[in-house]
């Protein structure tokens, strides 16, 4: 039995995507493909239960690249199609694939509607999609499982020491919270806590997810504003402060805060970030 994801989007739509693909998975007993970028399909490699990834750009595919897709859903047995993505190309191929049940938001090829809710955390949105198959998802239980030899080899990239580690990961981009409170930010913990490790990091990719989630998964606490180091603490289950990300967009469970400006990411001083730590 198999279930076919596509999943159109960038590295952080892929992460959110996790939970669900693995419950499927899990509670079904289904063997997993999923047609993502290949810009993106290193994500997939977190999850051992996908047995295929299909690489495809939904944004910018030719005719011939549609009918290869085709040929790629209609040679397996798939049971059901849950398709993230939109418009007449996908419609098209999946009307003419064997799945029986598609599971969409919308458009012709759907068996089955999915209506998922307004805002909240991404992750557990995809609910909606999983409900008419019977597969209940709680996407804030599912934990990340890295192999032993990779968290090995974090640990032994961090600061030495026994206190507890602060991974920081800056967004670098325009907006962001000034790169001189990301370096001040440590010293200024350290006043009260003089064993805190801390350790900066740049901006994830998808090329090197695995090391990056090890590294997430290796600290106490994780204060981002890089989506993708976000979304790695959310599904290590590391306790995290997101810079500029609403609170409403995370799971509501302790230790998990989004904090934001009206004014912009400057207008917060290492004294918000520090209450939000709980180190004010």
């Amino acid at each position: 039995m198999r279930a076919l994801f596509l999943i159109p989007g960038d590295a952080v739509e892929q992460l959110q995507a996790l939970p669900a693909v693995a419950a499927v998975a899990q509670q079904l007993n289904f063997a997993i493909q999923v047609a993502c970028a290949p810009a993106v399909a290193g994500v997939w490699s977190l999850l051992p239960a996908v047995e295929k990834l299909i690489p495809f750009n939904f944004g910018d595919a030719s005719l011939a690249d549609w009918a290869n897709l085709l040929g790629c859903v209609r040679e397996p047995d798939f049971q059901v199609s849950i398709n993230l993505a939109g418009g007449r190309q996908v419609d098209l191929m999946l009307s003419m694939s064997h799945i029986p049940t598609r599971i969409a938001r919308g458009g012709f090829s759907a068996t089955t509607i999915a209506t998922p809710p307004q805002g909240g955390w991404a992750s557990q949105a995809l609910a909606a999609y999983l409900q008419p198959i019977g597969v209940r998802l709680e996407a804030e239980s599912f934990r990340l499982s890295l192999a032993r030899p990779q968290l090995d080899q974090a640990n032994a990239s961090l600061p030495a020491g026994d206190g507890p580690m602060l991974l920081l990961a800056p967004a670098k981009v325009p907006g962001d919270w000034p790169g001189e409170r990301w370096q001040e930010l440590p010293n200024r913990i350290r006043t009260n806590l003089p064993a805190l490790r801390s350790l900066e990091v740049g901006p994830a990719d998808a090329a090197h997810i695995l090391q990056r989630a090890a590294l997430v998964a290796a600290s106490d606490v994780v204060l981002a504003s890089d989506p993708l180091s976000e979304e790695l603490a959310l599904l290590c289950g590391v306790p995290m402060v997101a810079l500029g990300r609403d609170h409403n967009s995370l799971p509501q469970r302790p230790g998990v805060k989004g904090l934001t400006a009206a004014a912009g990411l400057d207008a917060l001083s290492p004294d918000d970030v520090l209450a939000a730590l709980g180190l004010a």
